[in-house]
């Protein structure tokens, strides 16, 4: 499970990489990962301080931290 979580995380950073600026609902339609891996994936890079998530109501904006 470990393998996949980093695997979907990867993903999201060239989703993140080529769009910028996403939200989460647009991120889990656009990996095609079951949506509890790529919420744990997204939680990983959020730890890690790679990505910015910012609550916009009922949904997070989200993009890379450089």
């Amino acid at each position: 499970m470990i393998t996949e979580i980093g695997i979907v995380a990867g993903d999201i950073w060239h989703y993140l990489d080529k769009n910028r600026l996403t939200t989460l609902s647009e991120l889990i339609k656009s990996i095609d990962k079951n949506r509890n891996v790529v919420l744990m994936s997204l939680g990983w890079l959020a730890r890690e301080g790679h990505v910015i998530m910012e609550d916009q109501g009922n949904d997070y904006k989200i993009t890379l931290r450089f």
